[in-house]
């Protein structure tokens, strides 16, 4: 894929118009103007937006604004994306954008969606916020209301899947803005599924923290915001009852888990079961092994390794690493539970070496790590070489 200036400088070139004419349309300073041609500096969201006018290019343009990277030593990320993700919702409260391109944005929106399961968040957010940078270039176009509601919907799902994103990668500092931003957008839409949705992902970030309570109390606040029969509230029913395991309340998980029983028994294979905002019944066996493992329940070895098999092995669509990864982190908790340490730990260690984890499972590697080390097995040191190799990166403390 091109990048940000290979692509305006062949745009250039195509209508024939020089760098310093076109500086003078946009207007901006010619010398700026040759360093964002020459990727060697970030052009805004404006001007990415303006380039893309004036050169015709569709939204193609746009679309390859470059992703700044978040520090390596500042993992809560950088002031420039949580102004970001603020000037978006600002630009909301401030006619000439298509049905045509509303489509695309929310076609776009579902395939990014799609990807999540299967995509490293680190590949996978430079494209959404390249989206997200052409949506609040978007925000200055003339357009009616209705278009404006579809816009500002598409911007909130957007800001929600890059918070996900940032919460996997542990930028709770971007993620924090990113979700304040999707429910200041869903309640300019009066959208409620992505309020819950945003309620639910803070509930899911609480609970990695270890922080259960307030965990609990974002999940059930996301249950009565959420439509009854939507995803979100399903989602958010799950994620209570994680928290009630992770504190070790048995009651309360099986009512839980209980309850997501009853929410998922009527529903229909979705179209697309990797979308990250539709709920998949089959999604339900997965929490089950997790929160029974987490809850220490005799049942969840067995429980665990049958959705590690047909995660692995599916009879049906593509496999699914990352989940497999994390369903081999749920049976290491559930071996722990019965009291098989060395078992434990060699699970880890799998889900490891897999390189599919995610900072935001890294809790569960450490819990593993020191109950197996405590129990005395040579495994555990294998384990935590293996982790600090694979995933601490290199120049962070240990």
């Amino acid at each position: 894929m091109a990048t940000f200036g290979e692509k305006l400088r062949q745009l250039m070139a195509e209508r024939g118009i020089s760098q310093r004419g076109l500086a003078r349309l946009v207007p901006c300073d010619d010398g700026f103007l040759s360093r964002v041609a020459n990727d060697r500096r970030r052009p805004s969201p404006e001007l990415a937006a303006r380039l893309d006018a004036l050169l015709d290019a569709g939204g193609e343009l746009a679309a390859l604004r470059p992703a700044a990277p978040l520090s390596p030593s500042a993992p809560g990320g950088g002031a420039e994306e949580e102004i970001e993700a603020l000037e978006l919702a600002r630009r909301v409260t401030a006619s000439e954008v298509g049905d045509d391109t509303l489509a695309a944005l929310e076609l776009a929106v579902d395939e990014l969606a799609s990807a999540y399961a299967l995509t490293p968040p680190a590949e996978l957010l430079p494209r959404i916020r390249r989206h997200l940078g052409y949506v609040s270039a978007l925000m200055d176009v003339r357009m009616t209301l209705a278009e404006r509601r579809r816009l500002t919907v598409i911007g909130g799902w957007l800001s929600l899947l890059a918070a996900t994103c940032d919460i996997d990668l542990g930028a709770d500092l971007v993620a924090a803005a990113r979700l304040r931003t999707a429910a200041q957008l869903a309640e300019h839409a009066e959208h409620p599924e992505i309020l819950a949705w945003a309620l639910e992902t803070r509930a899911w970030q609480r609970l990695t923290d270890g922080d259960c309570r307030a965990a609990i109390r974002l999940a059930r606040g996301a249950q009565e915001v959420a439509p009854r029969t939507s995803s979100a509230f399903i989602q958010a029913t799950a994620q209570e009852g994680r928290a009630w395991a992770r504190l070790g309340a048995g009651p309360e998980t099986r009512d839980a888990l209980a309850r997501v029983d009853r929410l998922v028994e009527p529903l229909a294979q979705p179209d697309r079961p990797e979308h990250h905002y539709r709920y998949d019944p089959t999604k339900r066996e997965a929490y089950a092994a997790t929160t029974l493992a987490w809850v220490g329940d005799p049942a969840a070895e067995s429980y665990a390794r049958g959705v590690l098999a047909r995660l692995e092995r599916p009879s049906g669509g593509p496999a699914r690493p990352r989940r497999a990864a994390s369903a081999r982190l749920d049976l290491a908790f559930a071996l722990l539970a019965g009291d098989q340490p060395a078992q434990a730990a060699q699970s880890a260690l799998e889900a490891v070496e897999s390189g599919r984890l995610v900072p935001s499972h890294h809790w569960r590697v450490t819990r593993v790590i020191s109950a197996a080390d405590a129990r005395g097995v040579r495994e555990a040191a294998e384990l935590h070489e293996a982790y600090l190799e694979l995933c601490i990166p290199v120049g962070a403390g240990r």
